[in-house]
């Protein structure tokens, strides 16, 4: 069987770890020969290719990015999309893809299995908003990203007796502010789940001061305050219809110093959360992921996903994982709340 692998949407740590699974499971043990296809869902789109053999997969582990590379290619948003990319596969005899990525790219999956083309996927996000499983990978690695940031805030936030607010991604789940802002003592943490209060989060503010403490904010791009909107970099859209979410953390630190008299600053992690070196957990889980996808593609399981449930790696349909985002439980957030202010 000749077996494609592909990379779409934003990168994250890990995703290295899974092409080199695949590759290792599948070359020895049932004598699959791979090809990468290169940039997302534009590689079997316009037959941008690469070869994925035991040596093109070494040193993989700890290596951050996707040597695939990625892009948010829509292939629904071409008239001629689904064509093309049957036509790719059938002049490139692949027989299968693996298909890794988040809500976007395992979307377009779906819908390629709808079409009959055989495909498994593979959950990768940072976000950790993908139904169907406990955890993707990518999410370990940005939520200690985070952490660590937070933790170098806390000394220069005592040091200038400032307010200072981390605003990390997340989009529409607020999975790493919670975990990253709970594990970095933040006094405050503020998910697009929940509208927040900007008077009630003054009052935590002004509450941290009077303890002699400088507070830390922790705010996903996508939280709201109560009556508002969400704030965008820019109204455009990308292939799949999202807008770019950033600037909550800048309206923050304006309205403290506004309402509290005290100066506030913001720190936006960005991207910084995508990059670099996989933490042990990620590597372990997308290990696991790529091995048990390559036996999904072995026992013909077209249009399902990978997934951890537990402690265990199962399958599930593509359609469950991306019918709707796994979003935190107010429940959670409240637990969280007992140590604001």
């Amino acid at each position: 069987m000749r077996v494609g692998v592909l990379t779409g949407g934003g990168d994250c740590p890990g995703l290295n770890a899974v092409i080199r699974a695949v590759v290792r499971k599948g070359v020895p043990e049932y004598g699959y020969s791979f090809v990468g296809f290169r940039d997302g869902w534009r590689g079997p789109l316009e037959g941008l290719t690469m070869t994925l053999d035991i040596p093109a997969v070494r040193g993989l582990l700890p290596r951050g990015g996707t040597i695939l590379r990625s892009s948010r290619t829509n292939p629904f948003a071409l008239p001629d999309g689904v064509d093309r990319i049957r036509e790719t596969l059938r002049n490139k005899g692949i027989d299968a893809l693996v298909a890794i990525g988040g809500e976007d790219t395992l979307g377009v999956a779906a819908k390629l299995h709808e079409a009959g083309v055989n495909v498994v996927g593979v959950p990768k996000t940072i976000d950790n908003d993908l139904s169907g499983t406990d955890y993707t990978f990518g999410f370990d690695t940005a939520v200690q990203i985070a952490v660590e940031a937070i933790d170098r805030l806390h000394t220069t936030a005592e040091s200038h007796h400032r307010a200072l607010i981390v605003e990390v991604m997340g989009r529409h789940a607020g999975w790493i502010a919670l975990h990253a802002g709970m594990a970095g003592g933040a006094n405050a943490i503020l998910l697009p789940e929940v509208e927040f209060d900007i008077d009630q989060v003054c009052k935590w503010v002004e509450s941290r001061f009077r303890s002699d403490y400088a507070p830390i904010i922790v705010v996903s791009e996508g939280a709201k305050p109560k009556g508002g909107d969400e704030y965008l970099q820019s109204g455009e859209t990308d292939a799949f219809g999202h807008v770019r979410l950033g600037g909550i953390g800048d309206w923050l630190a304006h309205e403290i110093e506004q309402r509290t008299g005290k100066e506030a600053r913001t720190t936006v992690l960005g991207h910084v959360q995508r990059g670099g070196t996989p933490t042990a957990r990620d590597r372990w889980l997308a290990t696991r992921f790529g091995l048990h996808a390559i036996e999904a593609v072995h026992d013909e399981k077209w249009g399902s996903m990978v997934a951890l449930r537990g402690t265990e790696i199962v399958t599930c349909p593509l359609t469950e994982a991306t019918e709707k985002l796994k979003t935190v439980d107010p429940s959670l957030y409240a637990e969280a709340e007992v140590f604001f202010g």
